[in-house]
């Protein structure tokens, strides 16, 4: 059987390959439609105008709901293997479930509010999902190392905090570039002064954002032995 078929595996793999997607189609719609320049827009440049604004506001919605989905169920994954053999705080793995959550309400504040109509929200909806998601896959890599060999192997855990590493060292530089450029726009000329600027937290944006879906993908292996019951009862009282 397929991997992603066993449990809830179904649940990350669903995510990193809707998500994927959802960054591809709207950058190619928004190449071909001719709105952005082929060399690293902005994410949010390629969802800005229509039609792949559209593509990408339901896209990152959906995807935002899915993360939230994956964040919870390895909340109670992480619970559980607490509760069976214990290796930390169960306050750490509240912590990042909160922070998880926040980053996903930030992506959907991206996909709501497009950047050059209300450029405000759009940022700080995007300073959210970014800075959130970093210190979320920071702690989840420390969890991983506190529940190793038990419940994850050394290599997922050197795996998970590498991917957390790298994001934390983009995320950095990403806000400093974008916090100096003058102004936002959607095509960029190289003799601009601020275009390296752009360059700079453009790769860094990418960088962060692919980051988040590897590291998800390392959740497919925990999430194949949870099994998800839902569960009916009908009160006599009415």
């Amino acid at each position: 059987m397929l991997c992603f078929l066993r449990g809830m595996a179904f649940v990350p793999f669903l995510l990193v390959t809707w998500s994927s997607a959802a960054f591809i189609i709207s950058y190619v719609v928004a190449v071909l439609s001719g709105h952005v320049n082929p060399f690293l827009p902005y994410i949010s440049d390629t969802g800005t105008t229509p039609p792949e604004s559209g593509i990408f506001g339901f896209m990152i919605n959906f995807s935002a709901f899915l993360g939230a989905a994956t964040m919870y169920t390895r909340y109670k994954i992480v619970e559980k293997q607490n509760e069976t053999c214990y290796f930390g705080t169960p306050v750490f793995n509240l912590v990042s479930l909160v922070l998880g959550l926040v980053g996903c309400i930030g992506m959907g504040i991206v996909a709501n509010f497009q950047e050059l109509a209300v450029p405000v929200v759009h940022d700080g909806g995007a300073l959210l999902a970014f800075v959130c998601g970093v210190v979320y896959t920071l702690l989840q890599s420390i969890i991983s190392y506190k529940s190793c060999p038990q419940w994850n192997s050394l290599t997922t855990c050197h795996v998970r905090m590498a991917i957390s590493a790298v994001s934390c060292a983009a995320v950095v530089p990403m806000i400093a570039c974008a916090s100096l450029i003058s102004i936002t726009k959607l095509e960029w000329n190289p003799k601009e002064k601020d275009y390296v600027y752009h360059v700079v937290s453009a790769i860094c944006e990418w960088t962060v954002a692919f980051g988040f879906i590897f590291y998800f993908l390392t959740f497919i292996q925990d999430f194949q032995s949870v099994t998800l019951r839902i569960s009916t009862e009908i009160n006599d009282d009415f």
